[in-house]
């Protein structure tokens, strides 16, 4: 398990740790490992042009000793000052290994204009020239958009990047929010980041995820004194293997686990075959679908080891008959599917009163229920149904346009900020949110439990169909016996991921391919595991 912690832990942890180390100890640590990475990266130290853009605080300070040991292994290393003041300390040894030491001309360095002005040129002509930039500019304790010339040295850096040049970032990217991953306006985008003692929350979470590049930690002592709780947790591989159900020699199709779906329609049937099938696929001992018949023909023909409930047509239609009965229809279909451990609710349902009444008879009933497409839609007018029988778990998996629908949220805003919404989404509506999208992200009412953030997937499960599979998946998980439902939805979300990327191999996929990768999926992790 990947654990990232608040901000503030992270600072009484440090303090705990410093009040026994000598003085200065922890940033010798940091700049050591940040020095080796870059190193690393490098490969041939010797006349490299490094650039370190610092800013005054402690992690300008990481950055400028990390770019001394740099110089005094013979690389060529340039200080860019982001402002008026450099850390002291790592400015003078970085003097005393050989380094230069320039200002950023909008930060007014010099005596005059025109002083400042050569200045500048220096700094952007170091900055076009370098092989590696570390940007040391803000640390952890950095809140908004970065200012000038902050602003303007992410522009040169990028330029730089784009021309070959690789970029580490200490501890975090500038610009990146440590504990939301929220970039607001311009940030650093890094190769590397070197993060130092623990993860922060915003290198997992997009766009922080995105401007972090690969993350290595560095140790420097701080796990011991970690005592709060991870403010976020991303499953590893062996995570994973540890929690997935495998079958005994006593097993039997029932003890394997009964999911129920409750998917399809007359005009949508495709989403009931992914569904169906990524129940079968997670692991499912038997999978029973209540649908309409059209969606119901489509899935015997493609899983004809699906047990199937035909709704009434009537009913599919939500003629005179349907509406006369209220619920009584959706409630009779759901008890004649017989026994279930676990239920799927919305792919492809419609969003009608028959749609409203099969799924308010599934919410009604005592067991784990997951609610995603159009039952989400349902919801987002009937959030009455969501008041459940004590005890009964549920799990909802939007992406951001139909959380924006289910909350009265604005989507653009989840979308910057996709921790925060996760989050206040579950205490809202008081289940287990999975909000799907460049980072998924699994959060509860709980403020106080982790949330989980999912390390695997690929932009090209961006397809249609590839959340129907995903429910499928998460709900086989619950049918047996992955819980709480936050779990089995960290698990789904891995896996579905992984499934993705097998599948896709850098080109475009369908749903139906993400769908038959799982099994490699999940071969891949009890291999790894």
């Amino acid at each position: 398990m990947r654990s990232a912690y608040a901000v503030s832990d992270v600072r009484a942890a440090e303090r705990a740790l410093m009040a026994l180390v000598p003085d200065g100890a922890l940033m010798q640590r940091a700049a050591a490992g940040l020095a080796s990475v870059c190193a690393g990266m490098l490969g041939q130290v010797y006349g490299a042009r490094v650039v370190v853009l610092a800013g005054r605080g402690d992690n300008g300070g990481d950055a400028l000793f990390a770019g001394a040991r740099l110089a005094g292994r013979g690389a060529r290393v340039t200080a860019v000052a982001a402002g008026t003041e450099l850390h002291p300390a790592g400015a003078t040894a970085l003097r005393r290994a050989g380094g230069l030491v320039v200002g950023a001309a909008d930060a007014g360095v010099g005596a005059d204009a025109a002083t400042a002005a050569s200045v500048g040129t220096e700094a952007a002509a170091a900055i076009a020239g370098a092989d590696l930039i570390i940007d040391g500019i803000l640390g952890i304790g950095g809140r908004g958009g970065l200012r000038e010339p902050a602003a303007t040295l992410a522009g040169l850096t990028a330029a730089a990047a784009d021309a070959g040049a690789v970029v580490v970032a200490a501890d975090l990217p500038s610009g990146v929010d440590a504990d939301t991953g929220v970039v607001a306006g311009t940030a650093i985008r890094a190769d590397v980041t070197v993060t130092f003692g623990t993860i922060k929350p915003g290198l997992l979470v997009d766009p922080g995820a995105s401007c972090a590049g690969t993350v290595q930690l560095v140790d420097i002592g701080l796990r011991p004194y970690l005592t709060a709780v991870p403010a976020v947790e991303a499953m590893q591989s062996a995570d994973v293997t540890a929690l997935l159900p495998r079958p005994s020699a006593e097993s039997d199709k029932y003890r394997r686990g009964v999911v129920g779906v409750v998917a399809g329609s007359q005009r949508y049937t495709g989403a009931a075959v992914l569904s169906v099938g990524g129940a079968i696929r997670g692991g499912a001992g038997l999978v029973r679908l209540v649908s309409a018949k059209p969606a119901a023909d489509v899935v015997r023909q493609h899983w004809p080891e699906a047990v199937i409930t035909v709704v009434q047509p009537e009913s599919q239609a939500g003629g005179a008959a349907a509406g006369a009965e209220g619920g009584a229809v959706g409630a009779a279909a759901i008890g004649a599917a017989g026994r279930v451990q676990a239920w799927v609710a919305g792919p492809g349902l419609g969003t009608g009163d028959d749609a409203a009444d099969l799924l308010a008879a599934v919410l009604a009933t005592p067991l784990p229920v997951l609610v995603d497409a159009d039952g989400l839609t349902v919801l987002a007018g009937r959030r009455d149904l969501l008041s459940r029988p004590a005890g009964a778990a549920t799990l909802l998996t939007p992406h951001s346009g139909e959380l924006a629908r289910l909350t009265g949220g604005d989507h653009d805003e989840i979308e910057a900020n996709r921790l925060d919404s996760a989050r206040r989404a579950a205490a809202e509506l008081g289940v287990t949110i999975l909000l799907k999208g460049s980072t998924t992200v699994v959060a509860t009412p709980d403020r106080e439990e982790p949330a989980f953030v999912n390390p695997t997937g690929t932009p090209w499960l961006a397809t249609a169909g590839s959340g129907d599979v995903l429910s499928g998946l998460a709900g086989a998980l619950l049918a047996q016996g992955i819980h709480p439902a936050r779990t089995a939805a960290a698990v789904a979300a891995f896996l579905h991921g992984l499934a993705g990327r097998l599948a896709a191999k850098g080109a475009p996929v369908g749903a139906g391919d993400v769908l038959a990768a799982i099994p490699a999926a999940i071969r891949m992790v009890n291999d790894a595991g």
